[in-house]
């Protein structure tokens, strides 16, 4: 199998071309620039390094949210348009899950945090066994005191790694708050990675986990800014 994977739901933007047995092409940028003007050219970049024509792919992987609402729409659009020209079905990854296949094969539990504002994170619990990933609590919404409460009744003795752009945002808060041991992944794998996406999406393909490109809606987690002010004049 082979696919493009896509990550624009953070701070990184990140394109690669993934088979079962290799990462064979990854672009990521972090640098002061939209989604809207890296995302493309960094796909046409590693389709023409890894001499792929986008007929050939098996699928298209995408993070399908939660993350930033433009982040979200800006790969969602993207992919769904190429879905179309070639015809191929979108694997919708859940973005938490994915940034948690960054540490796979720890044996400690992993909590990827984004900082969604407001004081809230969106995560998850997971742990990997035989190198697979085992959701112990899907990914959400929600204040940081209750990721730490869901960690203390999960953890049972186990150290915890935490990781995504919500760790220089907390970190301090989960020193001081979080009695389990604990500790911070390295900064090459902090942040979102369209390889670690297409590693768990090509487990989804197996499964038989696809979408179209008509039916693909990104998964926002909660309401957009716009639809929180309109409630609230409500």
């Amino acid at each position: 199998m082979k696919i493009l994977a896509v990550d624009s739901s953070g701070q990184v933007a990140s394109a690669a071309i993934v088979t079962e047995d290799a990462v064979l092409a990854e672009y990521s940028v972090d640098f002061k620039k939209t989604h809207s003007q890296t995302l493309l050219p960094m796909i046409d970049e590693v389709l023409r390094m890894t001499e792929t024509d986008g007929t050939e792919l098996d699928a298209i992987a995408v993070a399908a949210g939660p993350g930033s609402f433009t982040g979200l729409r800006i790969g969602a659009s993207t992919v769904k348009g190429l879905a179309m020209i070639w015809e191929k079905p979108i694997v919708a990854v859940p973005t938490v899950d994915s940034l948690a296949c960054n540490v796979a094969g720890t044996n400690r539990l992993v909590c990827p945090i984004m900082d969604a504002r407001r004081g809230q994170v969106y995560t998850g619990l997971y742990q990997f066994v035989d190198n697979g990933l085992v959701v112990l609590k899907e990914q959400d919404c929600m204040m940081l005191e209750e990721i730490l409460h869901e960690i203390q009744e999960h953890s049972h003795g186990r150290e915890v790694i935490f990781l995504g752009d919500g760790v220089p945002v907390y970190r301090e808060r989960i020193d001081a708050e979080l009695d389990v041991g604990h500790t911070f992944a390295p900064v090459h794998l902090a942040k979102q990675s369209a390889g670690a996406l297409g590693f768990l999406a090509i487990s989804f393909l197996h499964m038989g986990k696809t979408t179209t490109a008509m039916d693909f809606v990104p998964e926002y987690c909660r309401l957009s800014q716009a639809e929180r002010e309109l409630a609230e004049k409500k």
